[in-house]
């Protein structure tokens, strides 16, 4: 399975979590499978009828990912996102 590819670099959902400075905003952060770099996604609930699906991994443009610094953070990502490659295809909805 690439984790390359033109369209950009798959990254893999890490986490999900809810903005405390903003009400209705969700986070949602990608990793590449080795946990050393990651994207983040914000997303604002507007409302119910608002349907956006989260898929397992989305293909980011290598200049919108940051660096992950911290090496606990790191082996937390690489983790997840090895968890979430082995059980998801790329395009099912999380």
């Amino acid at each position: 399975m690439r984790d390359d590819s033109d369209d950009g670099v798959r990254v893999w959902l890490v986490e999900r979590t809810y903005s405390d400075d903003e009400q209705n905003l969700i986070i949602l952060t990608y990793a590449t499978p080795d946990g050393q770099r990651y994207f983040r996604k914000e997303r604002a609930l507007t409302s119910f009828t608002d349907v956006r699906d989260t898929t397992a991994a989305v293909d980011a443009d290598p200049g919108n990912l940051g660096s992950v610094d911290e090496e606990d953070l790191q082996e937390q990502y690489a983790a997840e996102a090895q968890r979430m490659r082995n059980a998801h295809d790329p395009d099912d909805v999380i």
